[in-house]
């Protein structure tokens, strides 16, 4: 049966950490809150832990993992970052930034948890009770997103538990995930920074730390990070993109002060963000695909900008209304 720890109160929470950390040394997974979206956690250095992520999750064996860690240091251990890297590193670390570059000989990550490919996905997280666990355990944790592969990301612990149940021994329960979406992914194994996958930090923040242009990749291109197949974030119920009215028996996904046309009929309304705040919207996306989900009707999703964290919103929406 899961333990479920509330880590907003300091009994509870030095309980969480204690007995978090003993389900890791076990080789158990742990739902472990980040600043995205919650993660399944588990010791990078672990094979058999590794392998209880992916077959919790149910996700593919190709899609490699992000291995979270406590500093830039630490990362510089399992990775080769080079002057952008670093760059980056400096800026955005700890945050929602993940970095794939190549792997350092020797480094103590599963190879499971990197699909086989010459490369690693770090991050180093700043929410405080991941930080902690980290801390705690003196692990690097290889952690994706706490849900069943495909489907829609956990932004809260009951989400984890209900996706995953008691195949995660311990959830450390800090709350909504205040970001919300997960981290922006950038490959560092080429001649230039590619966005493997728009995230938590902007496209052009992440150009004026670089003092260029990112490259995007190929659309025929091979899973080079996590976050890249084509389905992806889905909900269990048809998602209709840039929709300009509300059809017969669908909810409505909206965004901003107005209304579609068969607004008044639909089946359920969750608005992201009525003053159209982007950072709202992301910190929204994923309970608020859940909550209709849970409504059992298509859903109808207004247009969203396409700019700053839109970029991410954009691109979650589409993997989710993909065709598997």
């Amino acid at each position: 049966m899961t333990a479920i720890f509330d880590m907003s109160r300091e009994a509870p929470r030095a309980a969480g950490l204690a007995t978090a950390v003993e389900a890791l040394r076990a080789g158990q997974l742990v739902g472990m809150p980040t600043e995205t979206v919650y993660g399944l956690a588990a010791n990078a250095a672990d094979g058999a832990a590794v392998a209880r992520i992916f077959a919790a999750k149910g996700r593919p064996r190709f899609n490699p993992l992000i291995v979270h860690v406590a500093s830039l240091a630490a990362a510089e251990t399992l990775i080769e970052l080079g002057a952008a890297g670093q760059a980056l590193a400096r800026a955005f670390w700890p945050g929602p930034l993940t970095l794939v570059a190549p792997r350092r000989p020797g480094a103590p990550v599963a190879d499971l948890a990197t699909a086989g490919l010459p490369t690693l996905a770090v991050r180093v997280p700043a929410h405080p009770v991941a930080r902690d666990l980290i801390a705690a355990s003196g692990m690097a944790l290889a952690a994706p997103s706490a849900n069943r592969s495909g489907h829609v990301s956990p932004t809260l612990a009951y989400h984890v538990a209900d996706d995953l149940g008691d195949a995660v021994a311990v959830i450390l329960d800090a709350g909504a995930a205040p970001v919300g979406v997960e981290s922006t992914v950038i490959g560092l194994a080429g001649p230039e920074p590619v966005l493997l996958r728009p995230g938590g930090i902007p496209r052009t923040d992440i150009e004026a730390v670089l003092g260029r242009a990112l490259v995007n990749p190929a659309a025929d291109a091979a899973v080079a990070g996590p976050g890249m197949l084509a389905q992806h974030y889905a909900p269990a119920v048809p998602l209709r993109l840039a929709a300009t009215d509300v059809r017969s028996g669908e909810s409505l996904l909206g965004f901003g002060p107005e209304f579609l046309p068969g607004s008044d009929m639909a089946k359920a309304i969750v608005n992201l963000s009525e003053t159209g705040d982007l950072v709202e919207a992301a910190a929204s996306l994923f309970t608020a695909l859940r909550r209709l989900e849970a409504v059992g009707a298509p859903i109808a999703a207004m247009p969203i900008p396409d700019h700053g964290l839109g970029e991410a919103i954009n691109d979650r929406l589409r993997r989710a209304a993909a065709k598997a």
